[in-house]
């Protein structure tokens, strides 16, 4: 009767054991697909910001509460190279 208790429980372990191992890995996965989201827009910001520092950037767009259009104008302190 023992022995029964001993394999019950060591199945136990082994099935908890494989439930964390699947958790671990899909942490995992979420985790590498975050840092390749991250890796992506640090790359979108660097594009951006190289711009900016080359030329000037105009964005338009309209102010949800009023309707106005709004025209935001990003300029460089750096000049511009020849």
């Amino acid at each position: 009767m023992l022995e029964g208790v001993t394999l019950v429980e060591r199945d136990e372990s082994i099935r908890i054991a494989a439930e964390r191992a699947l958790v671990n890995q899909h942490v995992k996965e979420r985790l590498d697909m975050l840092d390749q989201r991250l890796d992506n827009i640090d790359t979108m910001v660097s594009a951006v910001a190289e711009r900016v520092m080359s030329q000037l950037i105009t964005i338009n767009t309209t102010c949800p509460h009023c309707g106005r259009d709004v025209e935001i104008a990003i300029v460089s302190a750096q000049k511009p190279k020849r």
